[in-house]
Formats: structure tokens, C-alpha cells, sequence
């Protein structure tokens, strides 16, 4: 042991065999055999030294290492067991829930490895290796808080450790607590200025708390560093897209697919750039690389159709395959599939299921969820891939001034009631979307800039569910607004809702779509570089014939939009008091 201390292994190996020639059987000279092959590299011998240790004589430290060779050797399934087997023997060392944890990653099985490496910091609590683990591992399970609890221990412990310094900003990050992310990153910078991905990452935390000219620095940063970086690549054409340099952008993506053709994700950017300038035929087909990248979308057997062939007399199921918003949109496409003689089976998200069971075309709707499991089905279509099977142009796009069934009448009588007296114009708000969309902080409002709406002498009915933290206060405040939202159930409810307003006020979110596709006068607020589907400049939109889009004209910008919004709701309310007040 003296000599494995001192690093000189070759002597040690010599003194085991010295010691075999004496007592072939010496359980701890096998096991030793074993752990110095496997520093070695040498896994087979290793595994052979050990399991004749173990014949020898069955102690729980052998199994240990019998399993720790196992798990160099990529057989996790193994590892668990001889783990299993030493805690059967009285091991409980940090060292056993360490490897059995590790082995559970590789097994997918996470939630289980998060348990073994909580029982490592039991036994251990200054382990470090232990902390990082449990903290990567709670973060691939979404448990970020818990996570991020564990990294700071990991940071506690090793304050130095880079990775650790990255995690735990981007854990930050998810929760909003930009300013706390952004120091961790500077922080790993002082520590390695010449690490190209702490400048990337650096560049994210910015662009999320939109300091876009400051992120662009850190990418430009990045890539000085590392001028092949494709991470900043494409986060620094990101930005240059919500710049507005527009070419630059492109470069970049042109420059992505000339080093590496099957980058999907240049293809993506391109595709959607192209779309927000109007270049319909190149962005709907760019869209489809969206297939060489990770899709919760279902797994069919069947072929993808993409608008041939002919489908006549087949069965084609068009599945849901993004958001929300993005499913009421395009299912204007789907009478168009079955005006082509197939048979329409619509799959969609669950909460979107009472409002497009009737879908007209249709032969039923079902959850997405069970899609894959259809059997009597030819082809299938994600709806997001609809414009591209039809070949839409700007020209082509179908957009009937409504789409969607009309609400029940009855729901729609409720909410009359539950409104009341129609005396002044009933005006519908959201203010805010998904807080875990990727663009969220562009296109989300704060609820105390929209309420300088509420000096017009109008009925204001938040359509708002789940408002944000920071916006709980000012709504309980905006007396004036009405908020029902606690009685919407679901999709119909809300359809019903918007069909007894007279207009609808909104950021960009499945609201806007919904208000659109009823064909309702709906207002959408759009940041100064929007998603692709609104275009640019123009104050109209080329889907939704009934919508108005009011636009900022400077990033970040939102009281100016308010206030336009708030000028033009002034000269509708005048208008609509003046048709009241008519005798005629």
C-alpha cells in the first residue's frame, strides 16, 4: 500500500505477485490486483483480479469494487445489483450510494439516483462530488429549486469550480434572478477569462434580461476567443435578429451550414428570419429541419405526409406538434386536408380538445398524447407542417374572417349575465404569456404599464390566467378591472367569454389566436422584433382579418404602444357613444 501511496504502481503490482506466490487465495492482494488494473485501464483484468477475490472470500469491500469496474465497462444494470449485494453484506459507505447513483443516471432512472445521492450527503455531508451530482441530476428532473439548494452546497464546498459556477447561474437564470446569474457568470470569467463558453453564457443571462447589444459583446467575445464557436454563433445571430441586422444574421447561419451542413438549428433560424421578412417558400421549407432536433413530437410508423401524394380516400391524422397558440392557428388548414378526399383524424393538446372536437372536416379529435397509437392510419402530419404541405404564400394564406366553431349559445348567455348590463364597451386584457416561453421577456407586459388604460370609460375584463408574481399586487389594486378568469374552465369558456366583448386587447399568446380564429376584433401588442408570424411594419395581420397589431417602435419600448392603444380605444369609445346617442 505504501508504494500504490507514493504513486509507484508497477512496484506495488510486483509486491502482490510476490505475495500470490506465497498464498495464491489472499483475497486482499486479488482485490488489490484489481483496483491497480483498474487504474490502469485494464477493465478485464481488473474484473477477473476481483471476482477471484470474491470467490476467495465474500466481503462486502470486494463487491464494491467489482462494481466500480463494472461501471467503467457501461453495465449499470450490473452495478445496481452488486451495489444491492454489498448492502446486503452491512456496507453503507459514501462510496456504494455514489456508484449506485451514478449507475441510475445512466439508467434514465433519475428520481431513484437523486435518493442515493441524498443518502451520500447523509453519510457525508462535506461530499462534493455528491452535491454536484444531485444537482445536475434535480435539474434534468425540472426540480430546479432543489437543484439549485444542492449546487450551492457543491459551490460551498469547491467555490472555484467553474462548471458548478455555470450551472448554478443558469438554474438562476430559469428562475428569473437574473441580476444573482449574472454575477456567478462574471464571477467564473475572473476565474477563467480565456474560457470561451463562460463569455456564451454570460452573453444568455444578458439577452434574458434584455441587454441585447451587451450580450452581443459577450458572443463577440466568444468567439474571439474561439472563432469556430457554434454556441455563439447562433446566440449571436439570435440577437443580431432582434436587432434587426438582419443580413449579419443570415451570414452567420449561411456560415454555420457551410462548416456543417446538417446544423438543423442554422436551418431554423434561417427558415424563421425568412418567414419575418415574408419569404414564405424558403421559411416553411427551412421549418421542416426542425426534425433533425429533439420533438416530444409522436413517434408514428407512418410516413409524414408533405402535401403529396395524393391522399384521397386515406387516413391522415394532423397532430399537434407546438404550442398552444401555434395549434389554433394552423387548424384553419384543416378543412383544407379533408376537401382533399381524406379522412381526418385531429390530434391536439388535451385542454385544447373541447374547443376543436368540432372542427369542421374532421372524423374525431383526440389528445395528442395517443396519436402514435392509432393503427388504421396511412399518413401522418405534424399541423405545424400544414403551410409547408400547401405551399403557402403570402398570396395563399387561408384566412376566413372565423374559423372556429361558434361558442354554445347557452355559455355565451352565461357570460352575458355574468357580466352584466352592456351599457359601455366591454374590452378584454392580457397582458402576459407564458412565462417559460423562450421570448417571454419581449413580449410580456407589466401589468402597471397596461393600466393606463383604465382612465377610458370602458368595461375591462381580464382574460389574464395565472397572472405573474409581480403582478398580483396592481391587479388587486385595478379595481376596475373585472376579473372572472376563476370561473373559466377551459378553452370553450374562454371562447365564450371574448364572443360577449367588444374588443380584445392582447401581447402575443394563444388569447390572440383564439380572439383571431372568432373572428373578434382583437388589438395584439408586438415587440419591436416580434415572432415570425406577425411580419414586419405592417398594422394589420395577414392571418387574422379581424386583428390590429400595434407594434413598438423601439425595443423595450411598451408606454408608447399603450398609449397609442389607449388614443385609438379614446376615438372607438367616441364613435361607438355617438352610434348610441343617434336616435336614428
Amino acid at each position: 500500500m505504501r508504494e500504490i501511496a507514493n504513486g509507484r504502481h508497477a512496484d506495488a503490482e510486483g509486491c502482490c505477485h510476490l505475495a500470490l506466490a506465497i498464498d495464491g487465495g489472499h483475497a486482499p492482494t486479488l482485490n488489490l490486483l484489481g483496483i491497480l488494473a483498474l487504474q490502469a485501464g485494464q477493465y478485464d483484468a481488473a474484473l477477473q483480479w476481483v471476482s477471484r477475490a470474491i470467490q476467495q472470500d465474500i466481503q462486502p469491500q470486494y463487491f464494491l469494487s467489482l462494481g466500480t469496474v463494472l461501471q467503467v465497462q457501461g453495465r449499470p444494470d450490473e452495478v445496481i445489483k452488486v451495489c444491492d449485494k454489498a448492502r446486503a453484506l452491512g456496507l453503507e459507505s459514501p462510496d456504494l450510494w455514489m456508484l449506485r447513483g451514478n449507475a441510475l443516471v445512466r439508467l434514465q432512472q433519475l428520481a431513484d439516483a437523486v435518493s442515493s445521492f441524498q443518502r451520500v450527503l447523509e453519510l457525508n455531508p462535506q461530499n462534493w462530488e455528491a452535491a454536484n451530482q444531485c444537482g445536475i441530476t434535480l435539474q434534468r428532473l425540472g426540480r430546479i429549486d432543489e437543484a439549485l439548494a444542492c449546487l450551492d452546497l457543491s459551490d460551498a464546498l469547491r467555490p472555484n469550480d467553474v462548471p458548478t459556477l455555470l450551472m448554478r447561474g443558469a438554474l438562476l437564470n430559469a428562475l428569473k434572478r437574473f441580476d444573482e446569474a449574472l454575477v456567478l457568470c462574471r464571477r467564473a470569467h475572473e476565474i477563467e477569462p480565456g474560457n470561451s463558453d463562460i463569455c456564451v453564457k454570460t452573453g444568455i443571462v444578458l439577452r434574458t434580461m434584455r441587454r441585447d447589444e451587451e450580450a452581443l459583446e459577450w458572443f463577440e467575445r466568444a468567439l474571439a476567443l474561439q472563432p469556430g464557436s457554434r454556441d455563439a454563433l447562433h446566440d449571436r445571430a439570435a440577437v443580431l435578429t432582434k436587432l434587426r441586422r438582419f443580413d449579419e444574421a443570415f451570414e452567420i447561419y449561411r456560415r454555420l451550414k457551410d462548416s456543417d451542413p446538417s446544423d438543423a438549428l442554422a436551418d431554423l433560424g434561417a427558415a424563421h428570419l425568412n418567414l419575418l421578412l415574408g419569404n414564405f417558400d424558403a421559411g416553411w421549407a427551412g421549418r421542416e429541419a426542425r426534425w433533425h432536433l429533439p420533438s416530444s413530437y409522436p413517434r408514428f410508423q407512418q410516413p409524414m405526409w408533405q402535401g403529396h401524394p395524393d391522399i384521397a380516400g386515406k387516413t391522415i391524422v394532423i397532430a399537434a406538434d407546438e404550442g398552444l397558440g401555434d395549434t389554433i392557428q394552423f387548424a384553419r388548414y384543416v378543412p383544407m386536408v379533408a376537401a382533399l378526399g381524406a379522412r381526418v383524424i385531429l390530434a391536439v393538446q388535451k385542454s385544447l380538445l373541447p374547443l376543436l372536437s368540432n372542427t369542421p372536416g374532421i372524423s374525431q379529435c383526440i389528445p395528442v398524447s395517443e396519436a402514435a397509437d392509432l393503427a388504421a392510419v396511412d399518413v401522418h402530419c405534424p399541423i405545424m407542417s400544414l403551410p409547408f404541405a400547401f405551399r403557402t404564400t403570402l398570396e395563399t394564406i387561408p384566412a376566413p374572417v372565423s374559423y372556429l366553431p361558434a361558442p354554445d349559445p347557452e355559455r355565451i348567455q352565461l357570460w352575458e349575465e355574468r357580466l352584466g348590463a352592456h351599457e359601455k364597451l366591454r374590452v378584454g386584457l392580457v397582458w402576459s404569456g407564458n412565462p417559460n416561453h423562450l421570448d417571454d421577456h419581449n413580449r410580456s407586459i407589466q401589468l402597471r404599464t397596461v393600466l393606463r388604460l383604465l382612465d377610458e370609460d370602458a368595461v375591462f375584463v381580464s382574460l389574464q390566467k395565472e397572472p405573474k408574481a409581480e403582478d398580483q399586487t396592481a391587479l388587486q389594486d385595478a379595481s376596475r378591472i373585472l376579473d372572472l378568469t376563476s370561473q373559466l374552465t377551459d378553452f370553450v369558456d374562454t371562447a365564450a367569454l371574448i364572443s360577449c366583448l367588444d374588443l380584445v386587447i392582447t401581447v402575443d399568446t394563444s388569447v390572440a389566436h383564439l380572439a383571431g380564429a372568432l373572428g373578434r376584433p382583437t388589438w395584439t401588442l408586438l415587440s419591436y422584433t416580434p415572432d415570425y408570424r406577425w411580419l414586419l411594419e405592417r398594422d394589420d395581420s395577414v392571418w387574422y382579418p379581424t386583428m390590429r397589431l400595434f407594434r413598438q417602435r423601439e425595443r423595450r419600448d411598451w408606454a408608447e404602444v399603450i398609449e397609442e392603444v389607449r388614443t385609438n380605444l379614446h376615438e372607438m369609445i367616441a364613435r361607438r357613444t355617438v352610434v348610441s346617442d343617434d336616435p336614428n
